[in-house]
């Protein structure tokens, strides 16, 4: 049986479509914030350690490591409320074969344990939203005592996964936006061909201009009469 998509379900699609990509950007700047947070630590925590490696300025060290960590945290958050629907999008649009060869086939490997990543992350930010609930239900007035050393724990613990990012995240990114790309391709192509299938319609379907009808018969002329 063929199948016939409603106009209403042609816009519930296209609606998708559209949320789908709205994400994107958001996505993009948050992978590329992660990514500079860990530069910007990497450009000065030499300056902390000797030349083994060990912290000569523990304070500074411990200081540099918690700013990092914030700062990454907070893309992290991004990642968790844009990532889930865009990681599915992904699975959804994907062929077989583009995870064996083609443009997105090594963004598509590398986005193998993205969905542990964002579950582990989601863990660390229930976890700290209970911790704040509990602090405000059994200790009224704690969080502001408390919270920052909280942040900063949960920040910390987050890393990992903001580091696994740095490697996932713009891979989903590229991922999206190729597979995003050809659905459009996609959709508009069969419109494409209806146009064109209407136009050798139209073509064929043109009549031949009728051939003017005979010139009627001259009637016989009649026999001169004599004169007398």
């Amino acid at each position: 049986m063929v199948s016939h998509t409603s106009p209403d379900g042609q816009a519930q699609g296209a609606a998708e479509h559209a949320a789908w990509r709205v994400h994107l950007p958001a996505l993009a700047a948050a992978a590329e914030g992660i990514q500079q947070a860990s530069d910007a630590w990497d450009a000065v925590s030499d300056s902390f350690c000797d030349h083994d490696g060990w912290p000569i300025d523990e304070k500074g060290y411990a200081d540099g490591k918690v700013q990092r960590d914030a700062a990454a945290w907070q893309h992290v958050e991004v990642f968790l409320a844009h990532g889930p629907e865009v990681l599915a999008g992904v699975g959804d649009a994907a062929h077989g074969a583009d995870y064996v060869e083609g443009p997105i086939s090594e963004d598509l490997r590398r986005l193998r344990g993205i969905d542990t990543t964002l579950e582990r992350a989601g863990q660390i930010r229930h976890e700290w939203d209970q911790v704040m609930a509990l602090m405000d239900a059994s200790l009224p007035g704690s969080r502001e005592i408390y919270e920052s050393r909280v942040q900063e724990i949960r920040n910390s613990e987050g890393w990992h996964y903001a580091d696994e990012l740095t490697y996932q995240g713009p891979a989903l990114v590229r991922a999206a936006e190729f597979l995003a790309d050809r659905t459009n391709a996609d959709k508009s192509a069969p419109n494409g061909r209806v146009q064109a299938a209407l136009a050798r319609s139209a073509s064929s379907n043109r009549v031949a201009p009728a051939l003017p009808p005979p010139a009627p018969a001259t009637p016989n002329p009649t026999a001169a009469r004599r004169s007398r």
